[in-house]
């Protein structure tokens, strides 16, 4: 291909991405910010009085709590100010996939305010709605609670309180660190032993922006190219073959037949979705035929959600080995709890 063809073809794929890693970027610069803010002042423990009855459950650090709070307002900074405590020695890779896994009824409340609740509902209707909501919280509750349940078993209740952990743990991770000095240099989580009791405020806040500015660097441009990559990719291959999956799961659940084309488009856009159900319900679908069907969608749309925007989003974050560790938790216990949700809809009454 000559090189105007490749200017032609990667421009307009440039011109999609750069927004969206650039309003990601802005995300995880905010949430380790506020975690360097958060240690700095000293409010990891104000905010562990809160979240302890989660975390202490589950044998992690109090501070882990900082991003679980934060990830209901945005789950990129929680996602960020736990990349900031892993990198920093502070969890090794076990609390951290645990941690991943308790934040997600978290994440799941942000939206109920910015997209179910002004979205989703109004086009489904109360009942069905509420029904669907009420389902997809269930699913994220569940997965919290077994994330509390694998820290309880597979942690040591006897890890040092966060507060005495160093920055420059000797448990190097992938894309992580290794030493107090390499953790110093590259501009790490602070410590609360880095800053003296008596520092003014406006030093911490300088001293937590100095920190942020290097995490950043690392990320932000591995995102970027994943990003261009993935996107390049969707545009030259057919995804859509990836709902064919849906079609035997439909007839084995019962679904009526209209549900795989349902399925096809929710699988690829929420809301186009709702508005392509919501007519044939009361006709075609049942108030939970019609939940379990946009359910369905959900366990079809991870092989595409997850090729375009998983992958990027948790590659970008920890690096390609531990964030496909981070992409396999999540999708796999998503499939489990939302199974158990189709059973508990689909069951005789």
């Amino acid at each position: 291909m000559q090189p105007a063809g490749i200017v032609e073809s990667v421009w307009p794929v440039l011109v999609e991405v750069a927004p969206r890693v650039a309003r990601i970027a802005v995300f995880i610069a905010v949430g380790v910010f506020l975690a360097n803010v958060a240690v700095g002042f000293g409010l990891v423990e104000k905010i562990a009085a809160f979240s302890k009855y989660l975390t202490r459950p589950a044998n992690l650090p109090d501070e882990v709590g900082t991003a679980i709070v934060t990830t209901a307002a945005s789950t990129t900074a929680g996602y960020g100010m736990l990349a900031d405590f892993r990198e920093s020695g502070r969890l090794d890779d076990v609390e951290t996939l645990v941690a991943v896994t308790m934040n997600t009824f978290f994440g799941f409340v942000q939206h109920i305010f910015t997209f179910y609740a002004p979205v989703l509902i109004p086009i489904l209707g109360l009942e069905v709605g509420l029904l669907y909501v009420g389902a997809r919280a269930a699913v994220a509750l569940g997965i919290t609670f077994a994330g509390v349940l694998g820290g309880a078993v597979l942690l040591s209740s006897a890890r040092a309180p966060a507060t005495s952990r160093s920055a420059g743990s000797e448990s190097a991770t992938d894309g992580g660190l290794a030493a107090d000095g390499a953790a110093a240099e590259r501009g790490d989580l602070t410590t609360a032993a880095d800053i003296d009791d008596d520092e003014p405020p406006l030093e911490v806040l300088r001293t937590a922006g100095e920190k942020t500015w290097p995490k950043l660097k690392r990320i932000v441009p591995r995102l970027a190219v994943v990003y261009v990559l993935v996107t390049l990719l969707v545009r030259t291959q057919d995804l859509e073959s990836a709902t064919a999956i849906a079609e035997p799961l439909t007839t084995l659940l019962g679904l009526p037949a209209a549900s795989l084309f349902v399925v096809g488009v929710f699988a690829f856009d929420t809301t186009t979705g709702a508005a392509t159900i919501a007519p044939m319900i009361g006709s075609t679908f049942t108030p939970r035929t019609a939940v379990a069907t946009m359910l369905l969608g959900g366990i079809v749309s991870f092989a595409v959600s997850t090729f375009k925007r998983s992958i990027p989003f948790q590659y970008g974050i920890w690096g390609p080995k531990f964030g496909s560790k981070v992409i396999l938790v999540n999708t796999a216990l998503k499939i489990v709890f939302i199974a158990a949700a189709l059973a508990l809809l689909l069951a005789p009454v």
